[in-house]
């Protein structure tokens, strides 16, 4: 079914039509076994990388492959080692921040969900989303999309999907080092808003039903289902949770005993049966046994094999189509290997190459933009995108809080700073002053909260958040 400014799957039909890889496909058979699995896997990641084009790309003008990259890591192969015909200069992680990189990327009229899409897949190549260059940050990329009229939702709250793939990525693509850089408040201010989207058969959709009961009522769909789940466990929400209970309780409905498919909106496919079992992946909760063997044991990963080419690799869209379709098997893929939507890269084998790249410091006259987050204590959360040109290799948070209060998007996060200049520490931001133990505190991509203070070092990429109260 169709994916909103998520993918072109029209753009993908002749790219995946790749006839030589469409050889037999294996029979659904009972729980899938690990050799199954490692077999899918493996021919998986061979088709993937037939996907890759001379010059080393999955994704630009037309073409929308770099899912590749999440599905890839799932499957534990590293982007930097798929190279086109062993030239490791077009390897596709290069090639693809070089694209990130670009300040044409991705293009006039950008979406929320272009730079969602991008950490995702960024952070499962290996690319830190909020170190692409000295210029592109792809975490204050997507807070410039916060609505300030209606907290919690990322671009148009209509296009609910901005708002499921907002958490997705802020929460999936963590830094280097494991740590989730954004502050509760703002995850909370986004769960709040996932909840209140969920229909009453327990399962979501694409479009906004938050306030109105007929779209609470409305039929909720396999692929959004699977999704939001997945944003509301990735953003802490434990998988005993009522509202993940009860869109388990959605999808086991939709299971259809003879092959174990879900039965979606748009019928039987690969990539709504993949987004409903990354979603239980990413919920740690086994696509396999209990409520997903169905009565004929069969599970949706047995599906899944079932739609796979081999030894091609690739993946059908629908039961009767006779060749693999590139978005298929990248869904199906990531699936089959346990992913959510999407993973940490995995150790190259390419000698030399390291697990991660990032811009390393700021570049003096080269803008940036810095994510940040205001919050004063009384549920009024600010958060926004901060555009300043820096004149070193790192700035100061008074730097960064001065250029706020005139180049932020949304407007607004900043209205005023105590004391507007040297080094102290703050003694009051937006009119709200420090008072006895409560005063205002910074964390740096998800660090502990400590005084605020306008020396504080920043550095390119950092996600700010600051914080009154004790």
């Amino acid at each position: 079914m169709p994916r909103p400014a998520l993918v072109n799957r029209t753009a993908l039909t002749a790219v995946a039509a790749l006839g030589a890889f469409a050889l037999t496909t294996l029979p659904a058979a009972a729980t899938a076994t690990p050799a199954q699995i490692a077999t899918s896997k493996t021919n998986g990641v061979t088709y993937l990388k037939s996907l890759q084009q001379p010059d080393g790309s999955y994704a630009g003008t037309g073409l929308s492959n770099e899912w590749a990259f999440s599905a890839l890591a799932a499957a534990g192969t590293a982007a930097v080692d798929v190279t086109p015909g062993g030239d490791a200069t077009k390897n596709a992680r290069t090639v693809y921040r070089n694209l990130l990189a670009t300040s044409a990327w991705p293009s006039a009229s950008p979406v929320v969900t272009d730079y969602e899409r991008a950490a995702l897949n960024a952070y499962a190549a290996g690319i830190d989303p909020a170190r692409v260059s000295a210029a592109r940050n792809l975490v204050a990329d997507m807070y410039r999309y916060w609505q300030t009229a209606e907290p919690g939702y990322f671009g148009p709250s209509a296009n609910f999907n901005g708002t499921v793939f907002a958490a997705l990525a802020l929460n999936g693509a963590r830094t280097t080092t494991g740590q989730i850089r954004v502050p509760q408040s703002l995850r909370d201010a986004v769960i709040s808003r996932i909840r209140a989207n969920q229909h009453d058969d327990g399962g979501w959709n694409y479009s906004k039903a938050e306030g109105d009961p007929g779209a609470l009522a409305a039929d909720s769909d396999i692929d959004m289902t699977g999704a939001a789940m997945a944003a509301l466990c990735v953003s802490g929400v434990a998988n005993t949770d009522p509202d993940i209970v009860q869109a388990k309780t959605f999808l086991k409905g939709k299971l259809i005993a003879n092959t174990g498919a879900f039965d979606a909106m748009f019928g039987v496919n690969t990539d709504s049966n993949g987004w409903a079992v990354s979603g239980l992946n990413a919920c740690g909760i086994n696509p396999q046994t209990g409520d997903f063997l169905t009565s004929k044991g069969k599970t949706p990963v047995d599906f899944l094999i079932g739609q796979q080419f081999n030894p091609g690799g690739g993946f059908k869209y629908l039961p009767t189509d006779t060749t693999p379709q590139a978005y298929a098997s990248i869904d199906g893929l990531r699936a089959v290997a346990g992913g959510g939507f999407t993973a940490t890269p995995p150790t190259p084998v390419t000698s030399g190459a390291p697990q991660w790249v990032g811009q390393a410091a700021l570049t003096s006259g080269t803008a940036t933009s810095f994510a940040l987050t205001v919050d004063d204590g009384t549920g009024s959360l600010k958060v926004c995108s901060v555009a300043l040109t820096p004149t070193g290799s790192t700035t100061t948070l008074g730097a960064v809080l001065d250029a706020a209060t005139s180049a932020a998007t949304p407007s607004g996060c900043v209205s005023g700073v105590t004391p507007s200049s040297g080094t102290g520490q703050l003694t009051s931001l937006n009119g709200k002053a420090n008072s006895g133990s409560s005063t205002w505190k910074a964390s740096v991509d998800g660090s502990a909260f400590t005084t605020a203070a306008r020396n504080r070092s920043i550095g390119v990429g950092d996600t700010i958040a600051l914080r009154w109260g004790a």
